[in-house]
């Protein structure tokens, strides 16, 4: 099978061409390409598809074999990787996605995509559409929740997968390995969770570190960057807009007031094409 290796900030996928390859068990795949030491190592596998409601589909596995709703930084690699290797040649490109059609504007220099910019959507803050059950709330903003005999706020959004952010003195001294499996497998959320820790910079800038449900720490998350610039402005720690510091790079995030649509840019990048033995 051919594939290619991509990245995100760091968000790094195996991508296939399914106008090309065809996959019977894209789960158990996942797992054993997704392996850093027997596999080619990633944070999941990610198939380019055919559609006919959009210009391309796109299905994400995670590392542990798992099927996700969405992701920020992959979708942006789908967008280059369609327009370089000829399959759709336009610079504003619809995606088919299991949260919905997303588009995406290309930023072309030389022929080839340096940037792209994906209309993420509305962002989802009630709580049985997130989901998330908290003493039946219908949102889930600045709530307390004790985890470890330690007391946190969290504010939960679904950009399409759901969230669970919560704001801390110093992303760096979080014990992410420790505490991100008891958030994320917590009992508040029916599906499990991202998590994002956010370290507030000023108004226009903050740190994050995540956590992600299925694949556990990775170097950045798009769905979660918005989600976090959600949660920043709804608990008024930032303005709509505001740049997202992973350890991958940054994600430049603005929640448009007009729309209530969340835009995210950032780059895409290919990493090395390969064929493995199935």
């Amino acid at each position: 099978m051919k594939f290619t290796k991509m990245q995100g900030i760091g968000n790094d996928y195996v991508y296939v061409n399914c106008f090309e390859e065809k996959i019977e068990n894209p789960s158990k795949l996942s797992i054993k390409l997704s392996d850093r030491h027997f596999g080619i190592g990633s944070d999941g596998i990610i198939l380019i598809e055919p559609s006919d409601k959009a210009d391309c589909r796109m299905d994400i596995y995670n590392a542990d074999g798992s099927q996700a709703m969405m992701c920020g930084n992959g979708i942006r690699c789908v967008g280059k990787y369609v327009y370089d290797r000829g399959i759709v040649k336009k610079d504003v490109i619809k995606v088919d996605t299991m949260s919905g059609i997303k588009t995406l504007f290309l930023q072309i220099e030389d022929g080839k995509v340096k940037y792209v910019t994906v209309d993420m959507g509305k962002p989802e803050l009630n709580a049985e559409n997130i989901p998330v059950n908290y003493n039946n709330k219908e949102q889930v903003i600045s709530e307390p929740i004790t985890v470890d005999e330690k007391e946190y706020n969290i504010t939960c959004v679904s950009m399409g997968n759901p969230h669970c952010i919560m704001f801390v003195d110093d992303v760096n001294r979080i014990e992410i390995e420790k505490i991100g499996p008891k958030f994320e497998h917590n009992s508040i959320f029916p599906n499990r969770a991202n998590i994002e820790f956010v370290e507030v910079l000023n108004k226009n800038e903050v740190n994050m570190r995540v956590w992600e449900r299925g694949s556990g720490e990775t170097w950045a998350c798009g769905t979660g960057a918005c989600a976090t610039a959600v949660a920043c402005a709804v608990n008024g720690k930032t303005d709509r807009r505001v740049k997202v510091h992973l350890k991958g790079g940054d994600l430049n995030i603005d929640w448009k007031k007009d729309s209530d649509s969340v835009f995210m840019q950032g780059p895409a990048e290919f990493v090395f094409d390969g064929t493995v033995q199935l």
